[in-house]
């Protein structure tokens, strides 16, 4: 396979799954990556350092074990043998390597930041080699490879990561030991959603058959984000609905719909992702539940009101919130 229809598969399935609406890093989850990587040789096979460009796909066991297949094709290898009969020109390698590895990754899902180690089993092809390093003597050069990998994995804009490493490799058929070094830039898709909260639904306004004095009857709404997420969970649709038939009985009343984060991250980007959760459940209670979008405002606060310790999960869970309150004068 050549080397830009490998990349070109990559990248495809990459920009594909953008539109996905997805949980990244959890257990289920699927990661495209493309890689670009230095390889650096061992001296005894006799050739220059070169680089290898491939792409991988992996899937998460657990929200911390994952298990993937890469493929990455060498480019700039040449054997470091002149050969006279070709005017002591180099010889250029072609190769491939293929690998399967499982990866753990440190922290919980809901860090951008994630160190890993990796452990896996690889099969080197190289082809061309007269002149260099070859056991067979007939111009190519195979063995399987025991393969070690430690690095770190930043996730960011919602399911896009970057990842640095290095890789050890040692030959079982040719006893080398050589290692790379590299880059990659992948997405993270699909995964299952976290279990959304427990949400206690407010008592439907009273009526009273006999007259009383008016009461003031107020509807609270609280909907919980994941980490870095602006997308309303499954389980705040009933709490949203509520509020919105609470609307519809009395026309005469409008709402502010208050986004908030945790203090995680800079105060530019939380100001930006506590209007984009408000923004999302105004959108829910006017496109979805028909409430009249003049009577719905939406306001982001950033990390600057927060409820809770944020030095905690837990703590940090409860600030990621989007509030809203209606009340009226009821009979």
């Amino acid at each position: 396979m050549k080397l830009k229809n490998t990349l070109g598969i990559a990248v495809a399935a990459v920009l594909a799954a953008g539109s996905v609406n997805a949980f990244a890093q959890g257990q289920g989850a699927v990661e495209v990556e493309a890689t670009a990587k230095r390889y650096f040789t061992d001296s005894a096979r006799k050739m220059d350092n070169g680089n290898l460009y491939g792409g991988s796909v992996s899937y998460f066991l657990t929200e911390a074990v994952s298990l993937g297949l890469s493929y990455g094709e060498y480019h700039s290898l040449d054997s470091k043998d002149k050969l006279a009969s070709e005017g002591n020109k180099r010889k250029k390698i072609n190769g491939s390597l293929a690998s399967l590895d499982a990866t753990y990754h440190f922290r919980s899902a809901e860090n951008a930041l994630r160190p890993y180690l990796s452990a896996g089993i690889g099969h080197q092809s190289l082809s061309n080699i007269e002149g260099a390093y070859s056991r067979s003597g007939n111009g190519r050069d195979r063995t399987t490879m025991a393969l070690i990998g430690a690095g770190a994995k930043y996730y960011f804009a919602d399911n896009f990561f970057v990842r640095a490493g290095v890789d050890g490799m040692h030959g079982f058929d040719n006893h080398q030991s050589e290692w790379m070094a590299g880059l990659g830039i992948g997405l993270n898709f699909g995964g299952a959603a976290k279990p959304a909260p427990v949400v206690v639904e407010e008592p439907a306004p009273v009526v009273y058959e006999e007259p009383v004095e008016p009461e003031t009857v107020r509807v609270e709404l609280e909907v919980l984000f994941d980490f870095d997420k602006a997308n309303v969970k499954d389980g705040s649709y009933a709490d949203i609905q509520n509020l919105a038939e609470f609307m519809k009985q009395y026309p005469q009343l409008s709402t502010t719909v208050e986004g908030h984060t945790d203090s995680v991250g800079p105060d530019a980007y939380n100001q930006k992702l506590s209007e984009r959760r408000a923004n999302a459940v105004r959108q829910v209670l006017v496109e979805q539940y028909g409430v009249e979008s003049e009577r719905v405002n939406s306001v982001g606060y950033g990390e600057s009101r927060p409820i809770a310790d944020n030095s905690t999960k837990e703590g940090r869970a409860l600030n990621r919130r989007v509030e809203a309150a209606v009340e009226a004068q009821v009979q």
